[in-house]
């Protein structure tokens, strides 16, 4: 059982007494000029309370139904969890996270690590080599101002490793800063490409006295991006050669003296396969700890997610319960120009729409919610959507349409203040902050 990472739950406290006011879109005349706590006190209505489409907004059940479920099956099968935060860039979710086992947040870039130690979050892993000078400045500035901070990051290159350790020694850094070698794939994104250079950048590192060599890191979401058969076998054998790397680079004892050997993976499609990898039985003596990053679990989808996660439509992990789609969109009809076309207050400003379009899922009207079927978005302009109708859709000027969205990581982006509703939908129990 690791111990949990920690964020300042004083600092997230605070964001209950931050005022609302115009730079929150979205919100009703009715919150401006309360606080954060003052508005979800009032329980205020998405309908009948004023709020301003196009709105975002997040399902408190799925949510903490989605957190719990993660964190619960991480437990049972010996992975740490160390949630990618981009996803959400939001302390109040990560405190949760924290609550519930989380050993560390990941991060993508110098401005979101700032972010994370401005709430005080204790254990950081930077997934991408950390070249910046400024930013190693800085970070070197923070480790040794706080012994309590734990940082890792990776390295892909011997030319990343001698500017790391260039700088690093120019700003006479007094802690070594803890890096993983970075395996990739053909077609994948960053990383070294075979096991053979990833050995070589290893001693390459432990020459370093300025950086430290703890574990190996990968990312297998970029070489796959579909559960079929052919997606599925692709995944594992990259696994098997991270793991290759790992026993090579110990066997070199080049992790001689470590507690722990962190080896880390896993998106949000195939961590079934990283867990299943990495609490695999290793060689005698050699102390792993399987680290998962996933991060768009927190809120699912409607889209990709729902394809290829493990915990998706098709599930492939026996005894835990699929995840829930929480996030919904909220547009209304503008115009109707044809039979089979309408045009609704929501674009690419608001939602997602890199992988896959708003899903139109339920209409309302005065006398209530329901099902809409039939219907498709065909484009999305700025502030636009466009929704081809089906026959007996009935939508009119004026209604309210829900959408079912695709790819978290590229909606809260979009929003500053995300009401949290209740079981009802429509009752705001919650405003999440977001950082980006």
């Amino acid at each position: 059982m690791v111990e949990p990472g920690r964020i300042d739950k004083d600092a997230v406290a605070a964001l209950q007494s931050e005022r609302i006011d115009w730079r929150f879109k979205g919100l009703p005349a009715a919150a401006q000029g309360l606080t954060v706590a003052e508005a979800v006190e009032r329980r205020l209505n998405l309908f009948r309370d004023g709020f301003l489409g196009p709105l975002v907004v997040l399902d408190a059940p799925a949510l903490e139904h989605n957190l719990t479920t993660m964190a619960n099956w991480c437990a049972a099968t010996g992975a740490a969890l160390a949630p990618h935060g981009k996803t959400t860039m939001a302390p109040q979710l990560f405190a949760r996270q924290f609550e519930l086992g989380a050993w560390a947040m990941t991060t993508a870039n110098a401005s979101q690590l700032r972010v994370y130690r401005a709430f005080g979050i204790n254990r950081i892993v930077l997934a991408n080599q950390f070249l910046d000078p400024a930013g190693l400045r800085w970070l070197a500035a923070e480790l040794d101002r706080d012994p309590d901070f734990e940082f890792c990051c990776w390295v892909d290159s011997e030319r990343g490793v001698m500017q790391m350790d260039e700088t690093l020694r120019r700003v006479k850094a007094r802690r070594p800063v803890n890096v993983l070698v970075e395996l990739g794939a053909p077609g994948g994104r960053t990383g070294v490409r075979d096991v053979r250079t990833g050995l070589s950048l290893a001693f390459a590192v432990s020459a370093s006295p300025a950086l430290r060599l703890v574990g190996v890191a990968g990312y297998e979401g970029a070489i796959a991006k579909t559960a079929s058969h052919d997606g599925l076998s692709t995944v594992e054998a990259y696994l098997a050669r991270l793991r290759e790397l790992v026993v090579a680079t110990a066997g070199h004892g080049l992790f001689d003296g470590l507690d722990r050997v962190i080896v880390t993976a896993g998106g949000s499609s195939f961590f079934d396969l990283v867990a299943d990898a990495f609490t695999a039985p290793w060689p005698d003596g050699l102390p792993v700890l399987p680290v998962l990053r996933s991060g768009a679990y927190v809120t699912h989808d409607d889209g990709f997610y729902r394809r290829t996660s493990p915990l998706g439509e098709t599930t492939r992990i026996a005894g835990a319960p699929p995840l829930r789609s929480a996030l919904r969109a909220w547009a209304q009809v503008t115009s109707r120009p044809t039979a089979d076309l309408a045009l609704l207050t929501m674009g690419k400003r608001d939602v997602p729409y890199d992988l896959d379009f708003p899903m139109p899922q339920r209409i309302r009207r005065p006398d209530g919610v329901a099902p809409l079927t039939g219907c498709e978005v065909t484009a999305l302009n700025d502030q636009h959507t466009f929704l081809r109708l089906g026959r007996d859709a009935g939508v009119e000027v004026g209604d309210w349409i829900g959408f079912g969205l695709s790819h978290p990581c590229t909606t809260f982006d979009k929003w500053q203040l995300i009401p949290v509703v209740d079981a009802d939908g429509e009752t705001v129990v919650d405003l999440i902050r977001t950082y980006f």
